[in-house]
């Protein structure tokens, strides 16, 4: 049993209608990365909501109740919004259950298979929506995917993660050359007509309710790749794939009808695009688990590196990253961080 403020509790006993004699039994859930907080509200009859509240920092905490109203009405499954005040960051939501994804990482492959299936047609849809250009600009997206992000995403790696993690400091020719090769993968990421992206399409944001997938966690879509959103489900640290698993769903998702070059290149581009999205979850571990103190993001190293460098070397183009990932193995190992063969 955990409490909320006053404020939050006066509110919140207002939008579930409450009588004065009813009271409800709130549970704090487990968080990620965010600032926000989550509580399961269990109110009289069995009736399960969550009241999710959020400080004004953050322009993605703004728009979240816009952006979930806009996937619902182009039939991406979210949690839908109850009630909502955006001057005090109180949002009332649907309750998606406690099972994600990664709930089902010990499940035979054929019932993620479909899972996944699921979880990837929702992706589907969003990527598909024919005005993604007028759906940003009308709902105040995060910034798009563009040469400044994707340099963002890099040297937030280089920073959090290699030297922050492995002690490691790429200078002079070294670091140009790097430079070159990762700021080409970007320029090869843009050539992609962009769409909506999820942006952190994970195991843990993917709720499987009643045994259909539940997006969450989607205040950062944004205009990109869609190839971004797929490196960040099968190429996903926290639920190891096998290669066999991960190329299946892929080329499931082409067959969907979407993004065909997949199947014309032998997922070269998404290689690609998993490196991009790795570097960024590299950077975000050793950033979390370091500066922020939350340390259980350190346990996602070892195979968010072991998927940074399975992309890497089954696409074939990144010798310079190769090369920093083979000395960042030695470093790892030095500090006891060992990633799996």
């Amino acid at each position: 049993m955990t409490t909320i403020s006053v404020e939050a509790e006066s509110w919140l006993r207002e939008a579930l209608s409450l009588k004065a004699d009813e009271t409800v039994e709130l549970t704090l859930l487990a968080g990620g990365g965010s600032d926000r907080s989550f509580h399961r509200v269990a109110g009289p009859g069995g009736s399960s909501t969550v009241l999710m509240q959020y400080g004004p920092e953050g322009r993605e905490n703004t728009i979240f109740t816009a952006t979930a109203r806009f996937l619902l009405g182009i039939g991406v499954p979210v949690p839908g919004i109850l009630a909502e005040d955006p001057g005090r960051g109180f949002v009332l939501l649907e309750d998606a259950g406690d099972a994600d994804l990664w709930s089902f990482r010990d499940a035979p492959w054929e019932v993620r298979r479909a899972l996944y299936g699921k979880a990837l047609e929702a992706a589907f849809h969003l990527h598909e929506y024919p005005r993604p250009e007028e759906a940003a600009g009308r709902l105040g997206l995060m910034a798009s995917f563009g040469p400044d992000l994707y340099r963002w995403e890099r040297e937030y790696f280089l920073e959090s993660f290699v030297y922050a993690v492995c002690g490691i400091r790429p200078e002079g020719r070294e670091r140009e050359a790097l430079e070159e090769e990762l700021s080409a993968l970007a320029e090869r990421l843009l050539a992609v007509p962009p769409c909506l992206v999820h942006r952190d399409f994970q195991s843990k944001n993917v709720m499987i309710l009643r045994g259909e997938p539940v997006l969450i966690d989607f205040q950062g879509m944004r205009l990109g790749n869609p190839l971004y959103d797929l490196g960040s489900l099968l190429y996903d640290p926290y639920v190891p794939l096998n290669e066999d698993e991960r190329m299946e769903m892929l080329f499931w998702y082409a067959g969907l009808g979407g993004s065909p070059e997949i199947a014309e290149d032998d997922a070269s581009r998404f290689r690609e695009a998993s490196v991009q999205r790795l570097l960024q979850a590299m950077g975000a571990y050793g950033f979390l688990g370091l500066r922020k103190g939350k340390r259980e993001f350190l346990d996602h190293i070892p195979r968010g590196f072991l998927n940074l460098a399975d992309a890497a070397r089954r696409h074939g183009g990144f010798p310079r990253l190769e090369d920093l990932l083979s000395r960042c193995r030695e470093a790892l190992a030095e500090r006891g961080i060992h990633a799996p063969a």
